[in-house]
């Protein structure tokens, strides 16, 4: 039996296989507290998913659940969720909401929260301490690792066959705020010691922390005692059940100094460290709510890092995004956050205080759902039925992609073998999606556009003596990436390609004259 699986394809482009087949994760990540109710699941998340195109889900389980008594596991709630999601036929991805999530150490259970003393906290340089069990505590570390892989161990039990969890988020968000790192005793005795020997190997530096590396020691060092503790869990977990694991990122933003973003946990900048640390985990994958989120998916996806994206900002411009992630940077999974929220009212939405958006330098628009569901169930349904398409030309030099990046982005300008394209985008619109597509070269003379908010022209090559101008021009849509044409399209409405706030397909063959 094939279990889930990250591998790379003919052209070397990682990919996510589920029976056997490549999988594309059209996803949407729920609230953090939506599982731990299963009438709650059954009334507010899966009867407000339906119609969005969804074809897998992220969705927490919690340890203080799974393990409410020391030593003695029950997994009702694991076996719920299943049910629930085989009976919507959806796949899902596990958040393992373990010892960390958004750098604290909330979903512990209630017994390692009573015995602080034994399953220490991290410490600030002052002595106060932060709620955040020290990834240097081996004891909360080693009760970590045995109930993930009592999870795992149940999975493959109780899942195998029908392969309803396809892949595990270890931890969320991990890392300490309001401190660049840990000054507890065994921390600090930690960070004077000589840096480990494959850290020293791998940057060729040596001596202690702060001697190899300087200003940078204390993210570094916590970087790699986080990094340790995930692999140990990880690991220890794929034992039972070799299910692809991963771990996400609260992003590195203003003000850039360790601890007003959460210092040790998987930001690019100490990718090198858990990469050599925690060989367990296919990929670090970054949760998006900045504005500039094309760069962040640039940033995250290269040969190591397969672009899965477990959270991003649920407003209309997410489904540009997801264009872009799946068509232009290959991505394995792309995920809204707060999925559920989709079918509501834009009005009755609560958002996050102005003052938590401001302190955590989150773009206030990224909450606003209007227009999001019908966007993002249309580009859902667009990539599905373009994945044939996908799988014949990604990697090549002939498919494209293209997105508005910021305010003074105007358009792009590709080169293909006959003909070159200008694509001008429309202005950013609060609520509608940004300008996004992908244009497949079909044949020299014959291509395919999908997208949104852009106008397309096509020119001959520069030093050419003649126009470009159309044979065909149709509209239409694809089904498993086959074309099924529309109207045919001439007189004034051939005189400009243009895609509207909705994703739109174009067939077109050209000629020279």
């Amino acid at each position: 039996m094939n279990i889930p699986e990250i591998k790379k394809d003919s052209r070397g482009i990682p990919t996510l296989y589920v029976d056997g087949k490549p999988f594309f994760c059209y996803s949407g990540e729920i609230h953090n507290s939506s599982a731990s109710d299963l009438n709650y699941m059954q009334e507010n998340v899966w009867q407000n998913i339906k119609g969005m195109n969804l074809n897998s889900l992220i969705v927490p389980v919690y340890w203080e659940m799974i393990e409410e008594e020391e030593g003695i596991y029950e997994f009702a709630s694991v076996d719920g969720l299943l049910q629930q999601a085989r009976n919507e036929d959806i796949k899902l991805v596990l958040l393992w909401f373990g010892l960390w999530k958004n750098s604290e150490s909330m979903y512990v259970p209630g017994w390692m929260k009573k015995d602080l003393q034994k399953y220490y906290p991290v410490q600030k340089v002052t002595g106060e301490t932060i709620n955040t069990i020290s990834p240097l505590c081996d004891l909360a570390v080693e009760k970590d690792r045995a109930a993930f892989t009592e999870l795992m161990k149940h999975l493959k039990e109780k899942d195998s066959e029908a392969q309803t969890v396809i892949m595990v988020q270890v931890e969320n968000e991990i890392g300490i705020m309001g401190s660049a790192r840990d000054y507890s005793a065994p921390a600090q005795d930690a960070f004077k010691k000589q840096i480990p020997d494959e850290i020293a190997l791998e940057f060729g530096v040596s001596g202690n922390w702060k001697e190899a590396f300087g200003d940078d020691a204390e993210e570094y060092f916590m970087a790699y005692y986080f990094a340790q503790a995930v692999e140990r869990i990880a690991a220890s977990g794929q034992k039972e059940y070799n299910l692809p694991c991963y771990a996400n990122a609260w992003l590195k933003q203003y003000p850039w100094n360790p601890g007003s973003y959460p210092s040790g946990g998987p930001v690019r900048t100490v990718h090198r460290i858990w990469k050599i640390t925690a060989p367990s985990l296919y990929t670090l994958a970054p949760d998006i709510y900045v504005p500039y989120c094309v760069d962040i998916m640039d940033e995250y996806s290269y040969e190591d890092n397969p672009l899965f994206v477990p959270e991003i900002r649920k407003d209309a411009v997410a489904s540009s995004y997801a264009l872009y992630a799946f068509a232009g940077k290959n991505a394995i999974g792309f995920s809204p956050f707060g999925i559920e929220d989709l079918a509501l009212n834009p009005d009755s939405l609560e958002k996050p205080p102005m003052e938590v958006m401001i302190a955590l330098n989150i773009d206030p628009s990224a909450f606003d759902i209007t227009g999001s569901k019908e966007c993002l169930s249309l580009t859902y349904d667009l990539l599905k039925q373009m994945e044939p398409l996908f799988l014949k030309y990604r990697g090549t030099e002939h498919m494209k992609t293209y997105i508005k990046r910021n305010e003074t982005d105007f358009g792009q300008f590709f080169r293909f073998e006959s003909y070159d394209i200008a694509i001008a985008y429309s202005p950013k619109v609060t609520a509608k999606p940004l300008a996004a597509g992908v244009i497949i070269e079909l044949a020299q003379d014959k291509f395919l556009i999908a997208g949104m908010e852009s106008t397309i022209s096509f020119r001959v090559k520069e030093g050419e003596a003649a126009h470009a101008e159309y044979i065909k021009l149709e509209e239409g849509r694809i089904e498993n990436g086959i074309w099924k044409p529309g109207r045919i399209l001439n007189g004034d409405e051939k005189m400009a390609i243009k895609l509207g706030d909705k994703p739109i397909v174009y067939m077109i063959e050209l000629y020279k004259f």
